[in-house]
Parts: C-alpha cells; sequence; structure tokens
C-alpha cells in the first residue's frame, strides 16, 4: 500500500481533495491553450480509452467527463471533471498507457494536448507545473491505496512468487486487485472463468482478460505497458544504468539540463532504498520518508523533464571498444550513448546456508515494507545485519510483529548504525539484540519453519520457531558485466577518479592527457555512482549527490 507523499504537510481532507482535483482559473486554461489546441466535443465520446499508449491532455471547458475503468471484476465509475479540470495521471507523462477511460458525458469543448505539448507545458510554467504534477501523483496514490487497479493477482501468501509479482506492481506504483487464494470467497470462480488451475498460481491478469501463469518481470512490463517505444539505432547523449537513488538523480539533472537521456532498471525504481520502509535522515523530510515514496517522487520528476526509462530489462554487456559506447541488454539489443552512468547498486550478501534459496520469498526476505509486514502478522520475526537498513526495519516490524530478534556479528551496533537508530532500539520493548551471533541452520519444507543460531562468542546454540527472517546483511555490487571493461577492486566495486592509480590507467590504455574526473572510471566518459563505486558513502544523500554531480562531469567530458 502506498502513503500519501503530501502527508508530512498536514493539509485536511478537502484540501487533499482540492489538489487531486482542482479547477483551473480562467487564466491558468488560456495558458494552458497557448500549448494545444480547443476542440468541440459530442456526448458519448471516448477521449481515451483505456489501455491507450501515449494518451493525451484534456481541460475540460464545457460539459462533463466521466473517467472510469473496467477489470475482470467489472466497471468502476471514479470520478466526473467538470468545467476547469482536467483528465491525467502520471501516466500521462510517461506515454504509459492509461489505466482508466475517459468519454464524455455530454456535449462540450475541451483543450486537448499531446505528451510532447504536455511536457514543455510543465516544463515551462512553474504555477501549472505544480498544479499538474501534484495532482498527477495524488491520483496515482489514490489509485494504489484503494486498489484501484486494472489487473487482478492471484496469488497465495504461502508463494514466493505472489510476493514477487506484488512487490514488483507496487513498486513501479501500478495498481492492482490482490486475490488470495487461502482467504478470499469466490476465488474459484474466478480459476474456473480464465482456466486456471489452483498449482498454476500465482497468476496476473492483465488488459482484456489476458492471463499471466507466474510471470517474468519482463512479461509483465510487457503486457501492462510500463515501457515507452525505443529507437534502437538513436544515440543517446547519457544512459544510466540503474533506477536507484544516485540513477534517478542523475537522470533528473540529465534531463533537466537538456540532454536526452534513457534510464535502464533492472526491476523497479528506488534500489535498494526503495525496500526501506522509512529513511529519517535525508535532508528535508523531517518525518521521515518511505524509500518507495522517494523512489516515486524522483520517478516523477524525471518524467516531468523527459527522460525515458525501460523497466525489467538488465544491463549483461558494455561495449567499450569503441565510441559511441553501447549498453546490451538481456534480448540482445544494444543502446547507444556518448556517456554512461553506471549506478546499478549492491544487493545484500546471502547467508551461506545450503537451504536458503529454497525459501526465499516464503520466510527469506530481502526487504522491509508493507507487503513483508502483512505476511508476518502478529509473529516473531528475525532482521540479520547492523546496518541502518537493518535498524529501520527493525523499527519498523517491531509495530506489528510480537517480537524481533536482530543478530549481529560484531559486538555492537555503533561501528555500522546511526545513532538516533540505536536510541530508538534501545527503548523499543519488543526488540531483542542478539550481538556476535549468526544464523547456521533454516528448518521448513515449503516455507521456513524454524531458525537455529549460534552465539559466536559463547558457542551456545539456540532453535526457535520463527517464519521470517530478513536479510540485511553486507553488500555485493552489480557489477560483474563490466570487469571486461571497467577497473574493479578486490571486492568488484568500481574505481573512478583520485582511486586510480597510474598502473590502472596504464592497464586500461587511458589516452586522454588528463585524469579521470571525480566519478569517471577508466572508460573515458563513463562515470560511476551511489553503491557500485568503490568508497561510496552509504546513504540515500550521498547517492543523490554523486548522481547530481556525475551529470555536470558527463558535460565534461562530452566537450573532450
Amino acid at each position: 500500500m502506498a502513503t500519501n507523499p503530501y502527508a508530512i504537510t498536514g493539509i485536511s481532507e478537502a484540501e487533499h481533495n482540492r489538489q487531486m482535483f482542482p479547477v483551473l482559473t480562467a487564466d491558468e486554461i488560456s495558458r494552458v491553450s497557448d500549448y494545444g489546441k480547443r476542440r468541440n466535443v459530442r456526448a458519448g465520446e471516448i477521449l481515451v480509452e483505456q489501455g491507450d499508449r501515449n494518451m493525451r491532455f484534456y481541460v475540460v471547458i464545457r460539459g462533463n467527463l466521466e473517467i472510469s475503468q473496467s477489470s475482470s471484476l467489472g466497471h468502476e465509475l471514479i470520478t466526473v471533471h467538470g468545467p476547469g479540470q482536467f483528465m491525467g495521471d502520471i501516466h500521462t507523462l510517461s506515454g504509459r498507457r492509461s489505466i482508466v477511460r475517459g468519454q464524455m458525458r455530454d456535449d462540450g469543448e475541451v483543450i486537448e494536448l499531446d505528451r510532447e505539448q504536455l511536457q514543455k507545458l510543465v516544463e515551462t510554467d512553474t504555477r501549472l507545473s505544480e498544479i499538474l504534477v501534484r495532482a498527477f501523483i495524488l491520483r496515482r496514490v489514490e489509485l494504489l491505496s484503494h486498489n484501484r487497479g486494472d489487473v487482478i493477482v492471484v496469488g497465495s501468501s504461502y508463494s514466493a512468487g505472489t510476493l514477487r509479482i506484488k512487490e514488483f506492481l507496487t513498486r513501479n506504483g501500478y495498481p492492482y486487485t490482490y486475490i488470495d487464494l487461502e482467504r478470499d470467497s469466490g476465488v474459484q470462480d474466478i480459476l474456473d472463468h480464465f482456466n486456471v488451475k489452483v498449482d498454476e498460481v500465482p497468476v496476473l491478469i492483465c488488459g482484456q482478460g489476458y492471463v499471466l501463469r507466474n510471470p517474468a518481470n519482463q512479461a509483465m512490463a510487457d503486457c501492462l505497458g510500463l515501457n515507452p517505444n525505443i529507437d534502437d539505432t538513436q544515440v543517446r547523449d547519457v544512459i544510466v544504468v540503474g533506477a536507484g537513488p544516485s540513477g534517478l538523480a542523475a537522470a533528473v539533472y540529465a534531463a533537466s539540463e537538456g540532454l536526452n537521456v534513457l534510464v535502464v532498471e533492472t526491476t523497479s525504481p528506488g534500489g535498494q532504498a526503495g525496500s526501506s520502509s522509512k529513511i529519517e535522515n535525508y535532508l528535508g523530510f523531517p518525518t521521515g520518508i518511505s524509500g518507495q515514496d522517494l523512489a516515486a517522487r524522483a520517478y516523477s520528476q524525471a518524467q516531468k523533464f523527459g527522460a525515458d526509462m525501460i523497466i525489467a530489462h538488465t544491463a549483461i554487456r558494455l561495449t567499450c571498444e569503441r565510441k559511441p559506447y553501447a549498453v546490451e541488454v538481456d534480448g540482445g539489443r544494444k543502446l547507444f550513448a556518448r556517456a554512461i552512468v553506471i549506478a546499478t547498486g549492491a544487493q545484500y550478501r546471502k547467508l551461506p546456508l545450503e537451504n536458503l534459496s529454497r525459501f526465499e520469498g516464503t520466510g527469506i526476505y530481502y526487504g522491509a515494507t508493507f507487503i513483508e509486514a502483512q505476511l508476518c502478522g502478529a509473529e516473531e520475526v528475525i532482521v540479520v545485519g547492523g546496518g541502518n537498513s537493518a535498524g529501520q526495519a527493525a523499527v519498523f516490524l517491531s509495530q506489528t510483529a510480537k517480537h524481533v530478534y536482530m543478530l549481529v556479528r560484531s559486538s555492537q551496533l555503533a561501528d555500522t548504525m546511526s545513532r538516533y537508530l540505536i536510541r530508538r532500539i534501545e527503548e523499543i520493548p519488543n526488540i531483542t539484540l542478539h550481538t556476535r551471533t549468526e544464523i547456521i541452520a533454516l528448518e521448513g519444507r515449503e516455507r521456513l519453519q524454524g531458525v537455529r543460531w549460534r552465539n559466536n562468542e559463547t558457542g551456545q546454540e539456540e532453535s526457535h520457531d520463527i517464519r521470517h527472517v530478513f536479510l540485511m546483511t553486507g553488500a555485493s555490487p552489480n557489477t560483474d558485466w563490466l570487469k571486461d571493461c571497467l577497473t574493479l577492486d578486490e571486492k568488484g566495486f568500481i574505481k573512478t577518479g583520485p582511486d586510480l592509480n597510474d598502473d590502472d590507467l596504464a592497464k586500461a590504455h587511458w589516452h586522454l592527457p588528463r585524469h579521470p574526473y571525480l566519478l569517471e572510471t577508466t572508460l573515458p566518459g563513463v562515470f560511476a555512482v551511489g553503491d557500485a563505486r568503490a568508497g561510496n558513502v552509504k546513504r540515500v544523500a550521498s547517492a543523490v549527490g554523486e548522481g547530481s554531480i556525475s551529470i555536470h562531469l558527463v558535460h565534461k567530458s562530452l566537450q573532450d
């Protein structure tokens, strides 16, 4: 479930609704008209059909515009836009397919803008940009919070595939209806209607009843129309690989400064930070913000300035023999650019336990969000790790779990965790910290049923009937695909700027008279930012800073 991104302002429900469905003034309507065209419309005319790509943006001058949504469960009227109101949500800016229908209730007149005209409007008119983008975001949040989507997920809380599908949809900001195999009545009727067998669950029903059985992320992205049509022959100014905080920051600054930018993301915007329940030490958010909400805002900013993004595609090779460089993604596509920003981040290290993979998604988790918390209910849970992510997870889970056990291999938390989190953990009665302790065995068949851990100082072992373990231990960089092109350190992180010595540059055949720029790799015009970079500071703020700085350096490298 998403939260209201404007909740920290403390606005009333009435003000919230006014911002979600504002009425433009005569002057504002006139300014919109300067970018589009007025035209008459007839009662019953469909302005936007559900499923349309690159839908147009409409402001109502006369008449009423009905917004509705159809799914396999039926048809629902969402709202009616009257004179001075406008149709659209965040997909209007991104060029993704519409998840609603817009149909005139009566004869009238509208102002019509295509996507390019709308982007020009929000880039140049500050006041209208604020009104439109805020309304777009709030409308999408409203759909998410009420599970108003045109897709249905039929799954089971005991299925790793179900968790993966729900996380993919949620983190990509796509609303959906969830039907649980064990809990919801009438589920058999739905399965029979779509000719789905119980052992084929989870399934995703998208579009006009198109059924995907335990689909891969790329299949979901294709069915939901998440990716724009990309011209593979186009040479971009910059390609950003990875859409965590550093990659999104690079995309926002590149697009806002007029560069033609494409972002390639394996799963969903947010990276490792996107799985954080709350980030409290990021500047400007005194009450904190979830990683998902922060990523959604940053993605909206990138869309506002015209950045393109492709989801559920993994970079598998960097072609570095000549310029323009090419990023090859799964499926064999090659995407060309004059400069590259590597922001592929890192992933939590997996514990060396023989049956770990069996329980991933059915008791072993690598993120602590509302979705995982729902699976745990009021049971006992374990959080493994001593960094800020582990601390945030423990605090978040303590609100609903019966008890939270924190396991760390070191003697204390202070070396790797912010002091405010340590104090909070010490004060929460249902969190117990076990130092110098590690898990040595996982027990269960189809899902996790028990855990055995050992205190490495005393040698004492304990067994507990705990079914939920959150692993947030260390970080392994996602850089294997780069080892043939870039210089990596002994742990696989990308070396940049001052960390590159003369031997590194000689082996890489660095040919420029200058030394690599601050975040530049051994390949001119290729930069590394965030958790994939050697010497990175593992904080969201520093990742955002590196992403923005990298674009300043991209400009300089393009002038070489």
